[in-house]
């Protein structure tokens, strides 16, 4: 008897996201920017990649969705995660469907710029190879399961630059997810519920 997948919880995600209104943030002076959460079935996965070490970049080193500041040249936030997705990780969003809009989110860390983010939330047919520039060191299709087993998600402690940063995130084989990827994700994860 042939092994039957298991069914998708993708398709239940979107339906709860279709449910809901985003909180957006109405600051024009502040800067903006957009990331990408992008979706795969078999086995359900979420796209995560590790920034490049590079100096004088808040975020170095961390695990991250695929995004960046708004430029000038993009026509919308989602025109941002998009092109950036294409320039970090070679994957054209261009005609995945654009699924759901994540609550904007700023920075909590005093030293951190004042940014805004934009979270949006795509799906590919299958996880898709991906190709990296020099602002990534690596990338994962990450599945839901990973996240939700017991004991991944748990205290952490992250000291950069004389500060010490307390909370909780997600200890993965690739490390630890925490501060702005892990409050976009948690939300997300919870619809799985």
């Amino acid at each position: 008897m042939p092994r039957s997948q298991p069914l998708s919880r993708i398709p239940g995600l979107v339906a709860s996201l279709a449910g809901r209104s985003p909180r957006t943030e109405d600051e024009p002076d502040r800067p903006r920017a957009a990331v990408a959460v992008i979706l795969a079935p078999d086995p359900d996965s979420v796209l995560l990649i590790r920034r490049a070490e590079r100096e004088n970049d808040t975020w170095s080193g961390q695990l991250a969705f695929p995004g960046g500041r708004w430029s000038p040249g993009d026509s919308g936030l989602v025109a941002t995660a998009r092109r950036e997705t294409r320039e970090e990780v070679g994957l054209d969003l261009a005609d995945a469907p654009l699924v759901g809009v994540l609550d904007d989110l700023a920075p909590r860390i005093p030293h951190l710029p004042p940014i805004l983010v934009r979270p949006f939330v795509f799906t590919l047919r299958r996880a898709e190879p991906v190709h990296l520039n020099a602002e990534v060191s690596g990338a994962w299709w990450v599945p839901f399961d990973t996240f939700l087993a017991p004991g991944t998600y748990r205290a952490m402690e992250y000291r950069r630059s004389g500060t010490v940063v307390r909370g909780a995130g997600y200890h993965l084989e690739a490390g630890v997810l925490w501060g702005m990827t892990e409050r976009i994700l948690t939300p997300l994860l919870e619809l799985l519920k």
